[in-house]
């Protein structure tokens, strides 16, 4: 109900600011290029679907290998005790935890290819266990919200992109991104709990988020240890390192448990296919919203008020010129690293700027895109408090990604 609501406002408030430029300002291009952009941002979705074939009958194919290897019911005892906390509703052991656990430690590893398959797959599981199959259970919500919160150790896709544009430590923001989306995950998850009523004041999890705070510092310690040139290769040789480690740990599990991994592969692979065909109207209907909403000036706009707003405060505005990345980001994933190149293009990739669009871009991921995809996926109409959750964790990781750059770079 919320996604209809929002979709509604894209193209209402699109429609209306086009009229008053046509109007009042003879603007002639602004109708063509709405037009023009549904038509592209139509295109766009039918290519990221189509792109998304291959991955998902990939990563489907390996996952089906793993549950009949009894790989994913192994992870499933192993995170019992957490993840019994977290997703009460879900029964102790089931195999959906594995599937939740691979879909979170691709996103960390910042391997957005495999996290999908393994996230709609998790989605599909938990679909089984809803007694309301048009309504988001609490279990998918808070799997949405630890998605849409980006934890990502490792964000090797922009560490390129600023070394592409000359930046003289592209790794710079490795680490104020590691702090800015652990802070978002963390509101996420303390947002949503406090929705479904969920207690983390208890052993497991304090011990859990200590563990997880530890591990952070760790990696913070560890990285900085290093040169750019060596982080970058680090981390990259250690993500796929795992991926690989991976997919074949899963074959030869499924060869002691002597299952045949070819069939099973095949099996797997059948439903990345229909997935990726049932995902398509749903991309479709919420990147042309996007895309409207952009082509309008809307966003241009928002941004300028914004900016106003600040400057009659008088407070320093100089981080409204990265925001157009923060807004863009929940909406759309390549939206919001075409602001971030523009932004360090504009700027420099050194600038105060380039590097808090960075951040911004590494801090949170597309909620709308996630919310979107998953819930289609399944067919989930009614989603409750999923995007009120997701945005508040956005929010979180925002404002936290404001903070550190004015710490780090200012």
């Amino acid at each position: 109900m919320v996604l209809n609501y929002i979709w509604v406002a894209f193209f209402l408030v699109a429609f209306v600011i086009a009229a008053v430029k046509l109007v009042f300002f003879g603007d002639f291009d602004v109708f063509p290029a709405m037009m023009d952009s549904t038509f592209s941002s139509s295109k766009t979705a039918f290519e990221i679907s189509l792109g998304l074939t291959g991955v998902l009958s990939l990563w489907l194919g390996v996952m089906k290998i793993g549950e009949k290897g009894g790989v994913v019911n192994v992870l499933a005892r192993l995170l019992s005790p957490v993840f019994t906390k977290l997703f009460p509703d879900i029964p102790k052991g089931h195999p959906v935890t594995g599937s939740i656990f691979m879909n979170i430690a691709a996103n960390m590893l910042g391997l957005d290819n495999a996290a999908t398959p393994l996230g709609l797959k998790a989605m599909e599981q938990m679909q089984e266990l809803n007694t309301k199959k048009d309504t988001a259970s609490n279990p998918m919500i808070m799997f949405l919200v630890l998605n849409t919160s980006g934890l990502t150790l490792i964000p090797v896709s922009i560490m390129v992109y600023r070394a592409q544009l000359g930046a003289a430590q592209p790794t710079d923001i490795f680490i104020p991104i590691l702090l800015a989306t652990f802070f978002s995950t963390l509101a996420g998850i303390i947002v949503t709990s406090f929705f479904q009523r969920i207690n983390l004041i208890n052993r497991v999890m304090l011990l859990t988020l200590g563990s997880a705070c530890a591990l952070v510092a760790a990696i913070i310690w560890a990285f900085s240890q290093m040169d750019g040139e060596t982080m970058n290769r680090v981390s990259t040789t250690v993500a796929n390192i795992l991926l690989m480690t991976i997919i074949t740990g899963f074959i030869v599990a499924g060869v002691r448990k002597k299952v045949n991994v070819y069939d099973a592969f095949i099996e797997g692979a059948k439903d990345g296919f229909s997935t990726a065909v049932r995902i398509i109207p749903y991309l479709v209907a919420i990147l042309v919203g996007i895309g409207v909403f952009r082509a309008s000036g809307a966003m241009d706009m928002l941004i300028g008020g914004m900016r106003w707003c600040v400057e009659a405060t008088g407070v320093n505005a100089e981080w409204v010129d990265a925001m157009p990345t923060a807004l863009m980001k929940p909406l759309s994933g390549s939206g919001a690293r075409g602001m971030m190149v523009d932004a360090m293009t504009t700027y420099g990739a050194d600038s105060f700027v380039g590097r808090l669009s960075s951040v911004f871009q590494g801090s949170t991921d597309t909620t709308f895109y996630i919310l979107a995809v998953y819930f289609g996926s399944v067919g989930v109409s009614k989603t409750r408090h999923a995007v009120t959750c997701g945005l508040l964790a956005d929010l979180a990781g925002i404002i936290s990604a404001i903070a550190i750059c004015y710490l780090f770079f200012a």
